[in-house]
């Protein structure tokens, strides 16, 4: 059989002049990947740019990676089929991998609703530099956040393989944290995440 000659196969992996860690040297603290899940409307995104607020404020090197924005840019061929939302999720958390790589520590906020999908991210990563974030939240609390109308939506068949209506969520089952968005509140969420996230980076 012919291959292209894209294949990954007719190609190598180039070594750095720099690595990530002489980043980390130069910066005085080591890159994490945070990658935060949950329904839409659990706080991801909210929790994300805290998080990073927080971390900017103490020294450390941050960026957000936003699925609606990705999806506006680096993914926005895909749709919402099963596949499509596992391709969309590779496709982050390559990206994630880049920015650890460059020595960042880099919050990913995406639903990433098939377990094994969030598996095949960690898999990406050295251990400990992985940290998932379960941002746990009662359905009927999402659908009363609903600023754009897509649960109503869903709802009404407007929008197919909607994550939590017409399509599964299936929870991290061992996370590193957990959140209780419904219930605690933004600054408590804030405080256990941004203790992990400093207790990795000693």
């Amino acid at each position: 059989m012919l291959e292209t000659l894209h294949s990954a196969r007719n190609t190598g992996w180039q070594t750095p002049s720099i690595d990530r860690r002489d980043r980390e040297r130069q910066q005085a603290h080591r890159a994490l990947a945070i990658w935060l899940t949950g329904l839409s409307g659990a706080g991801k995104s909210t929790l994300a740019a805290a998080v990073e607020q927080r971390l900017h404020l103490a020294g450390k090197r941050t960026y957000v990676l936003d699925g609606d924005t990705l999806r506006h840019g680096l993914c926005k061929d895909l749709g919402f089929s099963a596949d499509d939302r596992s391709e969309n999720i590779r496709r982050a958390g390559e990206v994630a991998r880049l920015f650890v790589d460059a020595g960042v520590i880099v919050l990913s906020a995406f639903i990433s609703p098939f377990r094994g999908d969030r598996e095949l991210v960690r898999a990406l990563f050295e251990p400990g530099d992985f940290v998932e974030v379960h941002c746990d939240c009662d359905l009927r609390v999402c659908e009363s956040r609903d600023v754009k109308g897509l649960y109503r939506k869903a709802r009404a068949g407007l929008i197919t393989d909607f994550t939590g209506i017409s399509s599964p969520y299936e929870p991290p089952l061992h996370p590193e944290v957990r959140v209780d968005t419904g219930n605690e509140s933004l600054d408590a969420c804030v405080d256990r995440i941004v203790g992990v996230v400093l207790g990795a980076l000693r």
